[in-house]
This record gives structure tokens, sequence and C-alpha cells, in this order.
């Protein structure tokens, strides 16, 4: 199933919809203002939450976390020890490791676990400018996991100011 996701909704306190293929609302993002740190909702189309996007306030190096139903769900971070900038890693609490690999800002980048592939981001199917897909390859996967995970790199890329061309 692809998820079509606009660009220009990135800033907090803006509320977007991200639509499934045939153009139904899927997700709503809620960006949450006056908050200390980032903060954004993955909702369903009834308005109930289904994961928490939050940003780690003090660290090192930038972490997000993903919330559902107030516990942990998965943390975010760069991949320490790899050559290529575009390089995350997700992992869930029960200790499952998600690598998301690519051009990350041009928004042409996967999802895999243990090699295998979960998901696909791209923007090369779409004509609509400022759009990206987020293609959910197996069909067992959460989707609204693997949609929150594209949402926090993304994110997280475009606030470490990467150049398009480097990572």
């Amino acid at each position: 199933m692809k998820y079509l996701v606009r660009d220009k909704m990135l800033a907090i306190g803006d509320d977007y919809w991200i639509e499934d293929e045939d153009g139904r609302h899927a997700f709503l993002v809620d960006g949450k203002a006056l908050r200390f740190r980032d903060t954004l909702e993955l909702k369903d189309p009834d308005g109930r939450i289904l994961i928490t996007l939050r940003e780690k306030l003090l660290g090192f190096r930038d972490t997000m976390t993903l919330e559902r139903d107030d516990r942990r769900l998965a943390r975010i971070r760069r991949k320490r020890w790899s050559l290529l900038r575009g390089h995350f890693l997700v992992t869930l609490i029960e200790g499952t490791e998600l690598d998301v690999s690519g051009r990350i800002l041009d928004r042409e980048f996967k999802i895999e676990y243990d090699g295998e592939l979960l998901a696909l981001i791209s923007r090369q199917w779409y004509r609509i400018r400022e759009t990206y897909a987020v293609d959910v390859v197996r069909e067992d996967a959460d989707a609204a996991l693997l949609v929150a995970v594209a949402v926090c790199v993304i994110r997280m890329a475009e606030k470490e100011g990467e150049g398009a061309g480097a990572d």
C-alpha cells in the first residue's frame, strides 16, 4: 500500500493528512505547537492517536522516540559507524533493529529489517510537487510505524542541515 505525504508540512503546529494511493485520508499528522521539544501525533482518520513522535531533549546526537499508548515503541538515531550520511537505525523496544538508508533529503530511501525491504520512500512515482510516497511493501507490516519512521528520519536529516547530495 502506498501512502502519499506532502512535504510542505514539516513545521511544528501544522496539521496535515497523509492519504492512501486511492486519495482517502489514512493518517493525520498533528503537530503540537508551544512545546519545549518537537512533538507530533500520528492519528487515524477518526482522531485516535496511533503513534506519538518526540524529539529527545538532551543528548550527544539527535534522537527521536516513537510511543504507542504512552509507552516507548522505538528510538531513531543516525547510525554511528556508517560511511553514508543518509543512514539511520530504528531500535524497537524489544530489540529489533530496522535499517534506514538512502538519499533522505531527496526522499529516496528504504526501510529494511535484516536485509528484507519493508518500505520504499520515493518521489519518483509522482509528478505532484512536494509529494513523496511511503510504499509499505509487506502486507503484514505496521504501516503507521513505517510512515512515522519516514517522517522522523526526514525531520532529523533536515534539522542536521545536510545538503541534498551529501547523504
